[in-house]
């Protein structure tokens, strides 16, 4: 027995009929990209991306970092360097003295530090973080002066311009070497170098805002390089 079909939607067949009715559904092939791991362990890797955990599975390449060389590492730039030596050995040549100043760096400072302790240790190699420690803690008193009397610096920059400006001691101590006998001439060399290294460092450090207090700032820094002095001559 047939029925007519319900809008046309449905038809509907005997039971007789239904017998000889055969056939097969057939069901999509799907197939799981679990990543390269699933061959591992992919009960725990369908489980972890199933529950939004498949990030944990994920492995990021390894970029190869170009190597750069040691200088450059250490941030050390020689003809930087090299160009603010000059400014401080040479000042009434032309320089651009105020890149000194503006742009500091820590090791050009540094290794002429560690060059005039080299000169001043006398087989006493305690002098050399001694120095250090003066060089250090002498900017540091600098710089709160500095600022206190309203001058615009950074202790980075003090730090720089002091520790360059010890490149005058530098040169007076081979002369000291043969002229030390002479009394006279020694004390004017001393006080020469002496000199030249305060008017460097002070050039730099005192700004146009401190026009009117220079000495306030030129005075301490005078006689912290007569320190350094007396710890190169032993008086």
């Amino acid at each position: 027995m047939q029925f007519p079909p319900n809008n046309g939607d449905f038809t509907f067949v005997s039971s007789a009929e239904a017998e000889e009715l055969s056939g097969t559904i057939s069901a999509p092939d799907v197939k799981l990209n679990v990543g390269a791991d699933s061959g591992k362990d992919p009960y725990a890797t369908t489980f972890l991306r199933q529950r939004g955990y498949g990030w944990l599975l994920e492995v990021e390449e390894d970029e190869s970092e170009e190597h750069k060389p040691l200088l450059d590492e250490l941030d050390i730039d020689l003809k930087d360097i090299y160009y603010k030596l000059r400014c401080v050995l040479m000042p009434s040549l032309g320089y651009n003295r105020q890149v000194v100043r503006d742009n500091p760096d820590f090791w050009g400072p540094l290794a002429v530090v560690l060059l005039f302790s080299m000169i001043s240790i006398y087989g006493q190699f305690r002098v050399v973080s001694w120095i250090i420690t003066i060089w250090i803690f002498g900017s540091l008193i600098i710089f709160l002066l500095a600022r206190v009397l309203g001058g615009e610096v950074s202790f980075g920059q003090v730090l720089g311009v002091i520790g360059y400006s010890l490149l005058p001691l530098i040169v007076i101590a081979p002369l000291l070497l043969f002229i030390g006998r002479i009394e006279l001439l020694s004390i004017v060399i001393k006080l020469l170098g002496v000199f030249w290294a305060a008017y460097s460092a002070a050039s730099l450090l005192v700004g146009d805002e401190l026009k009117t207090k220079k000495p306030l700032l030129i005075y301490p820094i005078f006689l912290l390089y007569i320190y350094f002095l007396s710890l190169y001559t032993g008086v």
